[in-house]
């Protein structure tokens, strides 16, 4: 049985940092508001406390009985977490004289099995408004910085020790901060580190044939990685027994509907395609607005979903690509929420379905799930491509929709990607493509004038996506594909590029 950390989250901004620095450590932890009961399984080898945007000292401010939490497994409070600890043991905890935030030294004061082969002053990120001005009696400091003297601490006596940092080791700004994190993990938990891709995939398909035995399971495809993955891992578990559909509503990359189904063959997929594009366009027809786009996409994807599936029979389970940010921004820290995001791969499908769901990327955040799918032996081209949006080029065309813009943004999108890979930028890059814009402006081609429609390139570099800089592609780059793309899309002889970061921008334009 693997062994697992569980973070308690008070709603920090960094909290999915946290897990990411623990899952890197090849350790399996999970994120669970804390206010959820904690269940402490054999495997369970420490509970690590989040920040929070809450002070200690508000009236609502969040709270666990850390005491009896170290009565079970060792415990490491984080900002928020460590403040808390201090407080409830009997400390004192106020407002500092000025915000704490940035860069700082740790300074050693004395040793301890979490700061082994730590730097004598090693750079952390500090972020907090409270600061610990006494610390409770049978605790002691390990770390101090220039402004605070409490940076580092630990509970001497107890059942198993309780550790406490005022700074997040988990962000890039701390330098050693993963040390300290695998120090707690390993030396202080005593984790094995057997969180790997292989041990997830022999696990998951375990589990997969376990729960759905001899059933069958429907599964709508999209081509990105998180379906692709996922329908891979039930394959894997049932074999033929997996259905697939893969709905091309005319929305997709250049030649993308083609190539997808050809990677599925080959991967060894039961995938059926289905064309419905003039359907797309034909209810697309004269819809400027983004969000009734989003929704006529969407609403069309499911009833033509819905009606491939009803001509299969006996199907128990619907397969999604649902990836752990997903299940993690579905339960606040503020009560439990049901919701299911409407962006999921298939979110919204027919009550009338009554199936169970399967979800085997529901434990993986996006760089695990790209990890599994090399594991698994997809093509790496596959694994490796940029996020696409789920209303496809419906929201990268501004206004409305037609064949022809379609085609316009295809062909344009086409040779921008291509020049992305032949140039060697497409993988320092998070995600690129063109948007058509309801512009036309004044050319000249020749002798002749032209009127005709502006593309706007767009390429951002990021590691979520929740924010993203734009790329500083090189000027000789952008000048061949303005080129490349005026040249030889007719009805194009304008291009600009974006430099927008998010935020205030987002990513898509619509």
């Amino acid at each position: 049985m693997t062994d697992k950390i569980i973070i308690l989250d008070f709603g920090s901004q960094y909290t999915q940092l946290i897990a990411r620095a623990v899952r890197e450590a090849s350790v399996y932890c999970e994120i669970i508001p804390y206010h959820k009961s904690i269940d402490y399984t054999d495997n369970l080898r420490g509970i690590i406390l989040s920040g929070s945007p809450f002070s200690v000292n508000d009236a609502n401010a969040p709270v666990v009985d850390i005491e009896a939490i170290a009565n079970r497994v060792p415990v490491l409070g984080l900002c928020y977490g460590a403040q808390l600890t201090a407080k409830l043991f009997g400390g004192l905890v106020e407002k500092s004289d000025k915000r704490e935030y940035g860069r700082a030294s740790l300074q050693l004061i004395q040793e301890d099995t979490l700061l082994d082969t730590v730097s004598p002053l090693s750079q952390v990120w500090m972020s907090h408004s409270d600061t610990i001005k006494k610390l409770p009696d049978g605790f002691s400091i390990l770390g101090t910085t220039e402004s605070i003297p409490v940076a580092a601490f630990k509970r001497t006596a107890g059942n198993f020790p309780i550790y406490g940092l005022q700074f997040h080791p988990e962000v890039y700004h701390s330098t050693e901060g993963k040390i300290l994190l695998k120090n707690f993990l390993v030396a202080i938990c005593g984790c094995s580190q057997d969180w790997t891709p292989a041990h997830f995939i022999t696990d998951t398909v375990a589990e997969l044939k376990n729960k759905i035995g001899d059933k069958r399971v429907i599964m709508a495809l999209s081509g990105g990685v998180d379906s692709t993955v996922a329908a891979t891992l039930i394959h894997r578990a049932i074999g033929k027994n997996l259905f697939g559909i893969f709905v091309d509503n005319g929305l997709l990359r250049k030649n993308e509907f083609e190539q997808v189904l050809e990677t599925y063959a080959a991967i060894g997929l039961n995938v059926k395609g289905i064309n419905a594009r003039e359907h797309f366009y034909t209810q697309l027809a004269g819809v400027s607005d983004p969000e009734e786009k989003r929704k006529i996409i969407g609403g069309g994807f499911i009833q033509i979903f819905d009606q491939e599936a009803l001509l299969l029979e006996n199907i128990d389970f619907l397969g999604q690509g649902t990836i752990y940010p997903d299940v993690i921004e579905s339960a606040s820290v503020h009560g439990p929420s049901a919701t299911i995001k409407s962006h999921h791969n298939v979110g919204g499908l027919p009550e009338t379905m009554k199936l169970s769901l399967v979800e085997p990327l529901r434990l993986l955040f996006k760089d695990e799930v790209r990890r599994v799918g090399l594991e698994l032996g997809i093509p790496a081209a596959m694994i490796n491509r940029h996020p696409f949006p789920g209303p496809g080029l419906g929201i990268r065309i501004l206004g409305d929709v037609t064949s022809e813009k379609v085609r316009l943004l295809q062909d344009a999108d086409a040779i921008y990607i291509d020049g992305l890979k032949k140039w060697n930028l497409y993988d320092k890059v998070w995600q690129a493509g063109t948007i058509l814009l309801p512009v036309k402006s004044v050319g000249v081609m020749g002798d002749e004038r032209t009127y005709e429609f502006t593309i706007a390139l767009r390429a951002v570099t990021s590691v979520d996506g929740m924010t993203a800089d734009w790329s500083h592609l090189p000027y000789e780059f952008l000048a061949a594909m303005s080129n490349e793309i005026i040249n030889n899309v007719k009805g194009i002889n304008r291009v600009v590029y974006d430099i927008s970061s998010k935020p205030p921008a987002t990513i898509e334009w619509e």
